[in-house]
């Protein structure tokens, strides 16, 4: 039996509030799968399992807030028996949200099949009422908040496993936003619940004021010369229908992820027995929210994608950011982060390590500046680079050496 416990979504959490289950005791896990949902100040995490196993006693119901680390529900691997008292989980409907009565599940239930809160298959053309008890559909606080945010009436909604409506049902007659490039805003954002803004300012404000009292920083930097750069994008989107376009962005997370995989005294954790340098680049992605608000979910493997796979994973990643709906390791996979001001902003930045991290790359925007090639003074498209690093893991040479590698590396866009 292996316990499934709350994760730590970062240096700023101390605690999270279960919002569902999406699994029901009893159900084949594999890892990666989706078991649960979790409310942060940065929106609701979907919490993946790391065994493959089958889901036993589930030991929080929906609604409670607990702290981080605490057992949220039992992992049994193969040929471990499922406990009686698994049948008493708490299911999830079983938590009332404030104005409706605790509402118990169908008496028979179907078998349960696999939920998936970040799909949304289509409603089906005459949707069935939802089961319900005493005359009230059955569904969790989370869906009766959603439902209520869309405006949809809960008795049309399709049911989930076991007759219960969660959010991934609601999801799915809402309707999904479609993938919009990074840096763009998702036409609508059907979310759950969403970041909470102010708590979320202050999560930062705590995980920042922890990496000002504990790391030694450095910062280094460089302006490079980014105007090739601009040409071959201009080359490749001439090509691309309007939609596939690729931004600034892409070409330019690749390149620090690569100069960063050459520089492993940058991209690692430092935990209390010392340094972790990481196997690979999962790039934390500095995105700004709407209203205010920071988030920097991990871009699994930056290193080993081509431009298009970057610009892919981008509008993938960047909507569901916006929109509250990241998944536990995109949270707490980051080997170091890439904060970027973009376009038409100011000329550089200085940012602030996020720990457990060790390094920090800051990009000011692209501003055309004199420039001497060959002798002779030209008009450039220049953008100056900082990365800041901890103090305790290296010092400024392993820096320069990753901006000059960095130079490098941003002219070679096409490089394998």
């Amino acid at each position: 039996m292996t316990p499934f416990t709350m994760p730590s979504l970062g240096a700023d959490m101390d605690a999270g509030t279960l919002v569902e289950w999406t699994r029901r005791p009893g159900d084949p896990v594999r890892r990666g799968d989706v078991v649960a949902v979790v409310e942060t100040q940065k929106g609701a995490i979907e919490i993946e399992v790391f065994h493959d196993g089958t889901l036993g006693r589930t030991l929080v119901a929906p609604g409670e807030k607990v702290p981080v680390g605490t057992v949220l529900a039992e992992i049994l691997g193969p040929g471990e028996p499922m406990p009686a008292e698994a049948s008493q989980s708490p299911a999830p409907a079983a938590a009332a949200e404030p104005g409706h009565a605790p509402e118990p599940p169908p008496a028979e239930a179907p078998p349960a099949t696999r939920v998936e809160p970040a799909a949304a298959p289509p409603a089906p053309a005459a949707p069935t009422p939802a089961p319900s008890a005493a005359g009230r559909v059955v569904a969790t606080p989370a869906a009766r908040r959603r439902a209520g945010e869309a405006g949809i009436d809960l008795a049309a909604v399709p049911p989930g496993p076991g007759g219960v409506i969660g959010l991934a049902e609601v999801e799915a007659v809402a309707g999904r936003p479609p993938s919009a490039p990074a840096g763009g805003e998702t036409p609508r954002e059907a979310r759950r619940g969403g970041p909470d803004l102010s708590g979320m300012r202050k999560a930062i404000a705590a995980a920042l004021a922890r990496s000002h009292r504990e790391i030694p920083p450095y910062w280094g930097s460089r302006t490079i010369d980014v105007t090739d750069l601009y040409a071959w994008l201009e080359r490749r989107n001439a090509e691309r229908p309007v939609a596939e376009r690729i931004l600034f962005a892409a070409p330019l997370i690749r390149a620090v992820a690569r100069a960063l995989k050459e520089s492993p005294g940058l991209n690692g954790h430092l935990a209390e027995d010392g340094f972790r340098p990481a196997e690979a680049v999962h790039l934390g992605i500095g995105t700004a929210l709407r209203g205010g608000g920071l988030v920097a979910p991990a871009l699994h493997d930056a290193d080993r994608l081509d431009v298009a796979g970057v610009m892919a994973a981008l509008s993938d990643l960047v909507p569901r950011a916006r929109a509250g709906r990241l998944r536990s390791s995109e949270m707490t996979d980051a080997t170091a982060t890439l904060s970027s001001l973009g376009e038409d902003t100011s000329d550089s930045l200085m940012p602030l390590i996020y720990p457990p991290q060790v390094a920090i790359v800051g990009c000011g925007g692209p501003v055309r500046r004199p420039w001497v090639v060959d002798g002779e003074i030209v008009v450039r498209r220049v953008m100056t680079v900082t990365v800041g690093g901890d103090h305790r893991v290296s010092d400024g040479r392993l820096a320069d050496r990753f901006l000059a590698r960095l130079e490098t590396v941003i002219k070679e866009p096409d490089a394998p």
